[in-house]
């Protein structure tokens, strides 16, 4: 079969990079859903590439941007697209739905848009026969998650939620290793990004999402995917607030927000652990990491700690005017002695080549749905239990209490 075509739905820093009119301040200059998209395309594993945004008139310096600092870092790699709405249009909130209708059934999508935009998104594509990838969170809304597993099933389509962190070497040999060390029993998590990050995030921070969806759904997943063997049953969430408002941010908007998770062992509820999940984006502008994250697993007999921040690798220029610590397992934007790109065991990478295999095998019928939940990757029905939690978590935020989830046979609700 010819390899799949792929929409880029989201035109934004974490597909070009591009962010504010120029090249974004961030640990993801150049993009990463993009790259690693020309990148498939270069080693023929991917076919036409297009890419949808909200405002075609973005699209002559995203090129601009994209020939400057890929295409001519690379080899001359090519990055051409095909794009919507036309460049002349100021604004179409709808040009999803023609850039969806231009390709054909086992092709693909991206979405790395707003978290209120994914459901309606995902389901215009499912319908159509297209294969989705949606960054975390899936959907806000737990209904909204099960919706989309339910349609994906009547339509033989693999929905992929990019939960990258499953794939960090040092995260996925924790998850095995945990299997030796008995009951859970405690898990912590902690994850940030600096407060510029905000001015990113301007349009919808506060607005549409918060940063318990945007930071904590990946620590609640790696924990979820850790102990297949337990449910979470009740959460309780509280926010700081004041400097993102500060900040220019609407009214309301939480600058730190921890979970408290209640979970119990499938069969012997009397087997109870506690997970604690925080996030925060009104870290220090320069704490020499773009995110600090780690996390403590404690069970019976043993415990695991993980920092994904501080590698051993530092370095220290006199224009940053202080030491950076950086991760080349997420990333690897160094070429190779050749000149091509070299990130092809990065993490952030691996993930989309891991969704790109697995439609590929479905499209010719050497996989089914099931074969692929039962391989452990972020599928839509292997992470309801995250959706369920940060949906918890912000019911429980709104409401001052906390809120219990419940689990019959594969259906989830929230009470």
């Amino acid at each position: 079969m010819a390899p799949i075509n792929v929409l880029m739905v989201g035109t934004g820093e974490y597909t070009t990079g591009f962010v504010g009119g120029g090249m974004s301040g961030s640990d993801k200059k150049v993009g990463v859903v993009g790259l690693t998209l020309f990148d498939l395309r270069r080693r023929g594993k991917v076919g036409k590439l297009s890419m949808v945004g909200t405002s075609g008139n973005k699209f002559p310096a995203i090129r601009e941007h994209l020939h400057k600092n890929i295409s001519c870092v690379y080899n001359n790699l090519d990055v051409s697209f095909t794009s919507f709405p036309p460049d002349s249009t100021a604004r179409d909130p709808d040009a999803y739905l023609s850039a969806i209708d231009a390709l054909f059934p086992g092709d693909a999508i991206t979405i790395f848009t707003p978290d209120t935009t994914h459901y309606p998104i995902a389901l215009y594509a499912i319908r159509r026969g297209i294969h989705v990838l949606i960054t975390k969170p899936a959907t806000k809304l737990l209904s909204h998650h099960q919706h989309l597993l339910a349609e994906s099933r009547v339509h033989n389509v693999f929905v992929f939620i990019e939960h990258h962190k499953r794939f960090d070497p040092a995260y996925s040999d924790a998850k095995a290793k945990a299997k030796e060390l008995g009951d859970f029993n405690y898990f912590y998590s902690y994850m940030s990004q600096p407060k510029f990050q905000l001015e990113t995030f301007k349009a919808w921070a506060g607005k549409d999402s918060d940063i318990s969806y945007y930071l904590n759904s990946h620590h609640v997943d790696i924990c979820e995917s850790m102990v297949p063997g337990y449910r979470p049953v009740k959460v309780t969430a509280n926010g700081s607030r004041g400097t993102a408002e500060a900040l220019g941010c609407v009214q309301g908007t939480e600058d730190t927000i921890s979970l408290l998770v209640r979970w119990e062992k499938k069969g012997e509820p009397e087997k109870v652990a506690t997970g604690v999940y925080t996030a925060s984006w009104t870290a220090p502008q320069k704490a020499g990491v773009h995110s600090n994250q780690y996390f403590h697993y404690m069970a019976a007999n043993g415990e695991i700690r993980i920092d994904q921040a501080k590698r051993g690798y530092n370095v220290a220029a006199d224009d940053a005017g202080q030491i950076m610590w950086y991760n080349p397992f997420y990333m690897k934007y160094a070429p190779d002695e050749e000149g091509n790109f070299n990130g092809q065991t990065g993490y952030g990478y691996i993930s989309f080549e891991k969704f790109v295999d697995s439609v590929t095998a479905l499209n010719e019928g050497r996989v089914t749905l099931d074969q692929l939940d039962q391989r452990g990757l972020p599928t839509i029905k292997n992470t309801i239990g995250t959706t369920a939690i940060l949906e918890a978590g912000r019911r429980s935020l709104d409401e001052s209490r906390t809120v219990e989830i419940l689990e019959e046979e594969g259906v989830w609700e929230l009470k």
